[in-house]
Formats: structure tokens, sequence, C-alpha cells
């Protein structure tokens, strides 16, 4: 979108039958599912993308806050979960934690205002390149700098907060959107349930799938060509200068190249090693951390579902099953789980009187000599597993009966599809790999190639992928001496 605004002729070439990627839809006879991402945060980033292109978001999707923002299930070893439901009324949000905790109703607006700063002196650094130390003596890094602890993991960081144990957890399970666990992931990342506190949780009708479809319908508007079920087998280069696509066999000519795919995986299968700096060569890539995976169930249910739009459980052992995942490569027999149920406000997702629930179990990825897990044998138990967990913990009575429809993915069903070593969030957002160190948006060592997405800075997530978008956009049209829309 941001590209054809500038004047650049665009051809997309899409890999699956439609468009997405990680946020396509799923079809399942009657039923349909976003296939990752179901919150929607920070709406006011994809407005103003569309903005610069002269178009209103709200002309092309239909957005609903939700309230509660999610229901928290925070696992006890001993009696039942911890029941929060996330509001963005501070008071009333302050008033269940003081019931929980005395001191943690108070020490959570303290939270809000702390991180309120926060994100003001962050905004600046999330929204350009970060490419080294001429970066870091900027204005903006210098001004953020007392507000961040490189040091501190959010877990830690939380304590200066909260006493609570589950009260923490409640404002560290966001830390799973990277892919991590709050005890390795960085301080800096309280913004994240501040961001959903500040600007809501919000859910697009028909999906999260839905704002990737109206950018497509915008983008075709400006006569962009979107190429679906053309995967690019490598990128064409003279020299160091990529030149092109090779799809199908067909070799097609561009003057720049945007990748827009897994990063890990892009780098290592569609330009040439011997073309590669030793930074992003296959033995430097596989040694990077990366994130967890996911085990996916998406079902078709006769009757409706008593849950919110979005439920997280957080395992009774949830240290040891952060290990399980992170460490040791294997099954908890208690995980995390999420369900999202948004047929209950969104009746295009199922059928009148049916439900269409999307469950995800983070899991360890699929990293040879990390993973210890056979997928296509466990399958069937982690099934089972995660039915139990439906009707034990979140209250689903009699599922296996009302299952009309189901589809299972798997960390090797991820793999499968191009995405290095089944980590759907990417790398990992530890300190060695932020900022500069995470691959550029102008990709080191050559000309016209440019990276977008997940795998360079900011990182994961919806609302920073599309600020990914803004800042290669800049360097690009900088580069090229045309204004940028932005």
């Amino acid at each position: 979108m941001l590209l054809a605004a500038a004047g650049f002729a665009v051809t997309v070439y899409e890999a699956h039958p439609t468009v997405g990627g990680r946020t396509r839809r799923i079809e399942l006879g009657d039923y349909r599912f976003d296939c990752g991402p179901t919150f929607f945060m920070m709406p006011y980033v994809l407005e103003e993308i569309f903005a610069a292109t002269g178009r209103r978001l709200c002309d092309y999707a239909e957005l609903k806050r939700l309230d509660p923002m999610y229901r928290l299930l925070i696992g006890q070893p001993n009696g039942d979960p911890v029941v929060i439901n996330a509001t963005q009324d501070i008071e009333r949000m302050s008033r269940q934690l003081s019931a929980i905790e005395p001191s943690d109703g108070p020490a959570f607006e303290r939270f809000i205002r702390d991180n309120r700063r926060k994100l003001e002196v962050m905004t600046p650094i999330l929204r350009r390149p970060i490419r080294g130390l001429a970066d870091f003596l900027s204005a903006d890094m210098l001004r953020a700098g007392p507000a961040l602890r490189p040091w501190q993991s959010l877990y830690d960081h939380l304590k200066g907060y909260f006493k609570h144990d589950g009260v923490r957890l409640a404002m560290s399970f966001q830390s799973k959107y990277l892919g991590m666990s709050p005890f390795e992931c960085p301080e800096l990342f309280s913004i994240l349930p501040f961001i959903e506190y500040e600007y809501g949780v919000w859910h697009p009708i028909g999906g999260c799938n839905a704002l990737t479809q109206a950018m497509a319908d915008a983008a075709t508007e400006m006569g962009t060509s979107i190429r679906c079920g053309e995967p690019v087998e490598r990128i064409l280069f003279q020299g160091n200068k990529a030149c092109g696509v090779v799809v199908n066999g067909t070799e097609y000519r561009h003057d720049h190249v945007v990748v827009n795919a897994d990063a890990a995986w892009a780098l290592k299968n569609l330009i040439p090693d011997a073309l590669r700096p030793r930074a992003l060569k296959d033995a430097t890539l596989d040694s990077k951390r990366y994130s967890c995976s996911t085990f996916m169930m998406y079902l078709g249910i006769e009757g409706e579902v008593d849950l919110p739009h979005h439920t997280i459980y957080t395992s009774r052992s949830y240290v040891e099953n952060l290990k399980d995942i992170a460490e040791r490569g294997t099954l908890s027999e208690d995980p995390s789980t999420y369900v999202c149920n948004p047929s209950r406000l969104d009746p295009t997702l199922a059928p009148a009187g049916h439900s269409a629930l999307y469950v995800l179990v983070p899991t360890p990825n699929d990293k040879p000599g990390h993973c210890k897990v056979d997928w296509e044998q466990s399958k069937a138990e982690l099934r089972e597993r995660t039915l139990k967990q439906l009707e034990s913990v979140f209250g689903i009575t009699d599922i296996r009966s009302r299952i009309r429809a189901e589809h299972l993915v798997t960390p090797a069903d991820w793999k499968s599809e191009r995405i290095a070593h089944g980590a759907t969030f990417n790398l990992a957002h530890n300190l060695g790999q932020m900022l500069h160190r995470r691959p550029q948006h102008r990709l080191q060592g050559f000309d016209n190639l440019w990276l977008v997405g997940g795998g360079t800075h900011p990182g994961s997530g919806l609302p920073v992928i599309f600020l990914s978008s803004e800042i290669t956009t800049n360097l690009m049209c900088a580069e090229a001496g045309v204004p940028s829309p932005l």
C-alpha cells in the first residue's frame, strides 16, 4: 500500500492461494478461522497507513472494541485458578486486583502511569531503523535510556510493582506474543500490557484476516498486482544487487525486492550462500535463538460456548511449563492454553447456533537438537490432552460430541509453511537479537534488497509489523529519491 502510494509499481508474490500469510483465513465448511493472530491492538497504526494512501480503514474493515479484553485463568499449584477479567476501565481493574492483593490495585495505576511515559519515549525508536552506534547516540535513544533497564527481565521488573504472583503473570503473559518467557523477556516489553489497557483489544469483523484482505483490496485499487499461489523460489542478483525473483521456474525482473517471508527461512533459502555475509550464513542463523511454536486446534462446534472472546489459562506449573518449551524441548502435562471464541460477537464465522473455536497451546519449536517431540506421533496425545483441558479448565461441556469440523496444526506443519524451525513468532526477542542485532530493513551486504515483517526491527506482532513497513518504506523512498507518503 505505502509503496504504491509513493508511486512504485508493485507486484506481490504470495505463496498461499489467498493473501495474509500467518494472518490468512482458514475455512472448514461453514466455519471460518484466523490462521494466526487473533488480538488486534493499536489500530491507529493501521489507520495512519490507510490515511497515507488517501483512504480510511473504517471504509474497508469494521472493528469492535472488546470488554472484557480477555479473561485470565491464572493456574494455582493448589486450588482453582485466579480469575481476572481484564478491562480498560482502570478503576474497575484496580478494584479486581486489590481484591486479590490489597496493594496491587494502586500498584496497577502506578504501572499504567509509568508505562504511558515509557511508551512515549520508546515510540520514536519503534518508528525508525536502528542500524548501529550512530542510531544509539540519537537524541531519541538518549531520552529513552532512563526509562529502560536492559539488565532486568520483565518478571523481575514487575516485582517492583506487584506482590501477588498471579497479578505479575497477568501483566507479563503478553511476552508470549513474542514467543518468549517473562523470565527472559526484557523489561522494556512492559509496554505490551500497557498498550492493551491504553488502546484496547479489538476484533475486526471476519477476524484479523479481514485486515490483510482489506489491505489487499486497497493495494489492488492503487494498481498493485497480487499473485497468489506463486511462491518465490529464489532471488535474482547482479553481483550483490537484487534484480528480481524466480517463481515457478520463471524469472521476473524488478528494480527492488522486498522480502516479507519468514526472515530466517528466506535468508537461508532465497539468497545464495556465496553472496551472504557471515552474519547471514546458515550456521550463524541456526545459532540464533528462536521463539516458541504452537499446537493449534481449529474447531467447528455445534451449539454456543460460554466463554468470553479471549480466554488465557496459565499453567499451574507455569515455570516448569516454560522450561519444557524453551529449555527441555518437551511437552507439559498441564500446558498454558489460549482459546478464542469470536463467533459470539461475529456471526460471519460460524452458522447460527454454532461456534468457531480457535485453540492455541505454546510448544517447543522444531529446531534440531532442541525439540524432543515427534509431532506426528504426539498429535493424537496433544489433541486428547487439550480437549480434556477445554472441559476441565475452560468448562466447555460435551465438546467431543459437538465437534463438526476440525483442523490440527503442529510445529512440523508450521515448518512446512517455510517458517524456520516452525518458530511461529520468528527470532526470539532477547537482548542479543533486538534493535540493530535483528536483520536490517535494508539487508546488510546487498543493494535494492529489503526486509519487512516480524524478523526485523521492531519485531513480532501485527502493530509493530505495520511499523516495520513504515520504516522500510521511508528508507526505500529516500534511496529512490521520491517523497514518502507517510
